[in-house]
């Protein structure tokens, strides 16, 4: 049976009185130690040892100290130790989607599973990607570091209803705006949607 490594035991410890401050986890460079068997599945619910973690105040702690390295794997990381997890798709998921004015005034606003609230623009911008297994689209907007939240289904539909098309010098695009930046749909998720 895996241990808890101790930096996450005192995490857990303080779970409860939680707040929205994320520490600076892309600042810190503690030695690996391991891997631990948190799994956060396609549909951004995380488990440990195979059974869900069902405190939702403990997955918004452990999401604070979430990273994504350059290597594409995720680590929960403290001042003092680094712990790989695994992750099937994006870590977060986006649950709820804010929609104030149009065109290119418009502006997208996006709540995650975990609590975290971005607007998408050029610091956290939207990408697309198909789903290998049934060619459908899958959205995604950049949360922080190199963590992304997947838009959950009834967001995509949303999302959809916003798209455009735009014709630039050379090309006629397809996308969203939202804070002054298009996010056009690459030609790849054209042909197979």
């Amino acid at each position: 049976m895996t241990s808890m490594p101790e930096g996450l035991a005192a995490l857990m410890k303080r779970a409860e009185p939680i707040s929205r401050g994320i520490p600076p986890v892309e600042r810190w460079n503690p030695p690996f130690c391991g891997d631990l068997d948190i799994h956060i599945d396609a549909e951004a619910r995380w488990s440990y040892l195979g059974s869900p973690i069902g405190r939702e105040k403990l997955v918004q702690l452990f999401s604070t100290v979430l990273r994504k390295d350059e290597d594409g794997s995720h680590y929960l990381v403290t001042p003092v130790e680094k712990i790989r997890i695994r992750v099937d798709d994006a870590p977060f998921l986006a649950v709820e989607m804010h929609v104030e004015g149009s065109g290119e005034a418009q502006q997208l606003t996006f709540r995650t599973n975990v609590g975290d609230v971005v607007d998408a623009g050029k610091g956290h911008p939207l990408s697309f990607h198909l789903d290998p297994e049934n060619n459908g689209l899958k959205p995604y907007v950049l949360v922080r570091g190199r963590l992304l939240a997947k838009l959950s289904r009834p967001l995509l539909y949303d999302l959809a209803e916003l798209f455009e098309e735009r014709q630039t010098d050379t090309v006629q695009q397809e996308g969203v705006w939202s804070d002054g930046t298009f996010f056009a749909l690459p030609e790849e998720v054209l042909a197979g949607v």
